[in-house]
């Protein structure tokens, strides 16, 4: 066995919540972070921006000092942002979607600077994406500048959209899997 296949044994091990260095271990295995956009997640984000009537949509990956956006709907041209202070660390710290209504009246919110700067942020609704072995890598979220309810059908979706980024994630760790072995089966006939 070479040793990125032990690495990748070791992580399918290691149990959910074991530690951050776990966490990025996993948000690494599955190679997204500095990758172009792929049609899957952004037709996601953008099923999750049309489900709210949101402007702003995006699937992330939460990194060690920065937050990945392997999506985004509305904000052209970005594809990071800090991680401090985060709404998608906050998100990723525990199992339930996350909500603000309004965050300009949210104890959570009321100094972050997405809420006091340009962006004007009032409403963002997000839900974590869980590895199938229970690690929290990113979130599908939906960002608006008005404040907003949410209905308990939109969160429900929200939920599913980042299951589905899940499951997307375990179909592209396939693959990479498969193309290492298919490449060591390679050095071996060589």
């Amino acid at each position: 066995m070479t040793a990125s296949s032990n690495a990748y044994e070791y992580l399918d091990n290691v149990g959910p919540r074991d530690s951050e260095e776990a966490r990025l271990a996993a948000v690494r295995r599955y190679r997204m972070v500095d990758q172009p956009v792929e049609d899957a997640y952004d037709r996601i984000a953008f099923v999750a921006g049309a489900i709210f009537e949101t402007p702003i949509a995006t699937v992330s990956l939460v990194e060690q000092d920065r937050v990945w956006l392997a999506a985004c709907q509305g904000l052209p041209g970005v594809r990071e942002v800090g991680k401090e202070p985060g709404l998608c660390a906050s998100v990723i710290a525990q199992d339930d979607v996350y909500v603000i209504n309004n965050a300009a009246v949210d104890p959570r919110t009321l100094d972050h600077p997405l809420v006091r700067g340009e962006l004007g942020l009032r409403f963002y609704a997000a839900a974590p994406i869980r590895t199938h072995d229970g690690y929290r890598l990113g979130t599908v979220n939906v960002i608006d500048s008005r404040p907003r309810d949410a209905g308990q059908r939109q969160l429900k979706a929200l939920e599913h959209l980042a299951a589905i980024v899940a499951d997307e994630l375990e179909l592209r760790l396939m693959v990479i899997r498969s193309a290492a072995a298919e490449q060591r089966m390679r050095d071996t006939v060589n």
